[in-house]
């Protein structure tokens, strides 16, 4: 499962699950998404499940996205902020590094006010990037900050996302080849 509450879901309807450590590969990952862009590249992590999600994602061969038609962009980043997961010892410093890269971070709260714990055991900043002209570059750069753990953006992991509408029609998307 992607997530532990995907996982608790599964075993309430008493789905079987294997662990990821247990399978060299998997032949197909269908999961959500919260943006995705023409190129079918997104951002996930939004439920503090990214680490996870990627794990699981980059281990198959196939990685399709279903989501709702809403969640389409021109460009990632606009439509909610970048999930990006770090770790707790010195998540300040952390913070500073990427709003350095000209990004605003916001630590993640529970409603109690105390910060967010990930499915990983981390915290999660959520970033303000007003749009991510280069998601691969962008994806780089918050990998290269020390106290970084991964970042909600999956770029060139997705095949194909299928959307729906409104009223019900499905509509298959591939990535567009820019020259």
């Amino acid at each position: 499962a992607t997530s532990e509450a995907t996982s608790s879901r599964a075993s309430s309807l008493g789905i079987p699950l294997v662990s990821i450590d247990e399978v060299e590969a998997l032949d197909l990952c269908i999961d959500g998404a919260d943006e995705i862009d023409p190129l079918i590249n997104v951002v996930k992590g939004r439920g503090g499940a990214l680490l996870h999600e990627k794990l699981v994602a980059a281990r198959a061969a196939r990685l399709v996205i279903i989501a709702s038609a809403e969640k389409l962009v021109s460009k990632l980043g606009t439509r909610l902020p970048l999930p990006v997961e770090i770790v707790p010892f010195g998540h300040t410093h952390t913070q500073r590094a990427i709003a350095a890269i000209g990004i605003t971070p916001t630590l993640r709260l529970t409603t109690d006010g105390s910060p967010f714990v990930s499915d990983g055991r981390h915290y999660i900043l959520d970033c303000e990037t007003h749009g991510i002209a280069d998601p691969d570059g962008m994806a780089r750069t918050l990998k290269a900050i020390t106290g970084v753990v991964d970042h909600g953006l999956f770029v060139g992991m997705a095949s194909i996302a299928l959307t729906v509408d409104d009223a019900g029609a499905i509509t298959e998307h591939h990535a567009v080849v820019r020259s």
